[in-house]
């Protein structure tokens, strides 16, 4: 099964509309015959992301901490829940799983989530691509400052390419390439 690993908040922020995106993303990858990979909360977009793809029949893995585990923070209804111990276990299991990675709105955990796994592509350690879902401009000072630091030297174009955005979740995962598979087959359509 290909899976998607999704970054979001451990909160739902001040709009509804992240947690719609959260849904509208978890819909579309479930549609996709996707598998999802997440931190294993239940909390925030989290939560809402975990909810809507084992409403609409998906498989949700969940890596999470010890340390959340103890917290009663991490979603107990998932297909799968790993339990690891550390943060720094976790993001190396969600990379290890995931074929390609979304970031939807969140705080520092998702952004430290997607720029390790940016890191280590640029490094060479994997070649699985990377997105962003810029619900409602939520990324556009992120994707003005990556614009930046390459106009400035600090970030090369060719790997400042490593990095997709797009307000529209179908583009995204076309830009993603991730595959439209019929569900349960492994069979691309």
């Amino acid at each position: 099964m290909y899976r998607v690993c999704v970054f979001c908040g451990s909160a739902s922020g001040n709009h509804a509309r992240f947690a719609a995106a959260a849904r509208e993303m978890a819909y579309l990858l479930v549609e996709h015959g996707c598998g999802i990979v997440f931190g294993g909360g239940s909390v925030g977009l989290m939560g809402v992301l975990a909810e809507a793809a084992l409403d609409a029949g998906g498989h949700v893995t969940g890596i999470a901490p010890k340390l959340l585990l103890e917290k009663e923070v991490v979603h107990r209804g998932l297909s799968e829940l790993l339990v690891v111990d550390s943060m720094h276990e976790r993001k190396v299991r969600m990379t290890q799983l995931g074929d390609a990675f979304i970031a939807l709105p969140g705080g520092y955990g998702t952004l430290d989530e997607l720029f390790e796994v940016l890191t280590l592509q640029q490094l060479g350690t994997h070649d699985k691509p990377c997105g962003l879902f810029n619900v409602d401009g939520f990324f556009d000072g992120l994707i003005a400052y990556l614009d930046h630091a390459t106009a400035q030297g600090f970030l090369r174009p060719a790997n400042r390419g490593l990095l997709a955005a797009d307000a529209d979740a179908r583009l995204l995962l076309a830009k993603l390439r991730v595959p439209h598979q019929k569900p349960g087959s492994g069979e691309i359509i």
